[in-house]
């Protein structure tokens, strides 16, 4: 593998993302300007049954990621041998996709002798509010929010995390997604859910807090999920009152655990949301008032970052970069794509599903 060619401009790295449903491609330079970006969305695909399905995921990859790379890089006019490293999610996620991405850069730096970046999804999540926010500097509490992730996490720069809670069971996003099935509204769920929520009454049905209050520091949402489940089925409650109570008792949730988090390893200088469930204004709002009671600074990445995208990966890929120095030669070509990767290797297992994280 080869090793960096520019030293006097900002370093170019191309990114590439297949770890679940959504197809990307990104073109980023090291002055935190994003070249150029593609993103292919699986909806269509998925719709009909609700939910990801996987061997429908990695064959939309394998069909579309080719075509896909060389429209975004026909338009930035930028050919391999521009390129400083070529960065791709190499897990945790749907192990298909994923290999899906790393072949290809792994060819890719083959035939223009670049390193190889195997970046962890989680890592391009957690470093994305940096890419939209220059100021933006290590230490930072991190609450990292998706359809398969609920976590908090001290960053304490690249590479450098540790997880201070986890979920028990299942994540918040997969817990919308479950919400907006039960009231059918269809795939993806959690923008329909924060939608329809804005007509309901947030207090209007009795749903559970899970874990609100315990010394144990980390989340539990499947019984908020089954408590839905039991709104819907009683015919008892309007659908727009059952999605803003369910928000309304996830955030009550999150504001919880982190304050827990706050107590028991804070302060912190900042509080960062990424992942999918960042999108959410409400949580967003919630959260930025959660920081100025402790005094601390709000950041999330803008909407286009929270969702899985190829210029989180591109950035973190420039992060190491940084760090690692112009003699960096890469990940090895036979790095193994991960179903799971965790970002704190450390972090001891907790009880149910959070033995995954």
């Amino acid at each position: 593998m080869g090793s960096l060619t520019h030293t006097s401009e900002a370093p170019l790295v191309l990114g590439i993302e297949s770890s679940c449903d959504e197809t990307a491609v990104a073109l980023v330079r090291g002055d935190r300007t994003v070249i150029a970006q593609a993103i292919a969305s699986q909806e269509a695909e998925h719709a009909p049954y609700g939910g990801v399905v996987p061997e429908i995921a990695a064959r939309a990859h394998a069909e579309r990621l080719a075509p896909m790379l060389e429209k975004v890089m026909g338009e930035a006019g930028v050919g391999l041998a521009d390129l400083d490293a070529i960065a791709a999610t190499a897990g945790p996620g749907l192990i298909g996709g994923v290999m899906v991405g790393l072949v290809s850069a792994k060819a890719l730096t083959m035939a223009a002798d670049k390193p190889l970046i195997a970046v962890n999804h989680l890592e391009g999540h957690a470093l994305s509010p940096r890419l939209a926010d220059a100021e933006l500097a290590f230490p930072y509490l991190l609450l990292l929010v998706s359809g398969g992730h609920c976590q908090i996490l001290a960053v304490d720069g690249v590479g450098r995390y540790r997880r201070l809670a986890t979920t028990i069971d299942d994540a918040l996003g997969e817990a919308f997604d479950k919400t907006a099935k039960l009231l059918g509204l269809g795939y993806p769920g959690g923008p329909a859910v924060e939608r329809l929520a804005l007509a309901g009454n947030p207090r209007a049905v009795p749903l559970p807090r899970p874990l609100k209050g315990s010394a144990e520091p980390h989340f539990s949402f499947a019984g908020l999920k089954s408590a839905v489940l039991r709104a819907v089925e009683s015919g008892a409650h309007e659908p727009a009152d059952i999605a803003a109570s369910f928000q309304q008792a996830a955030v009550e949730c999150l504001t919880d655990r982190l304050g827990r988090a706050l107590a028991n390893a804070g302060p912190f200088p900042a509080l960062v949301v990424a992942g999918g469930v960042a999108a959410n204004k409400t949580v967003r709002g919630v959260l930025e008032l959660l920081a100025d009671k402790h005094g601390m600074r709000f950041t999330a990445p803008p909407l286009a970052l929270c969702t899985d995208n190829a210029a989180m990966i591109a950035w973190a890929g420039l992060e190491r970069l940084a760090q690692e120095g112009a003699g960096f030669a890469g990940d090895p070509l036979d790095f193994v794509a991960r179903p799971r990767w965790p970002l704190d290797p450390a972090a001891e297992a907790v009880r149910g599903a959070g033995v995954k994280a």
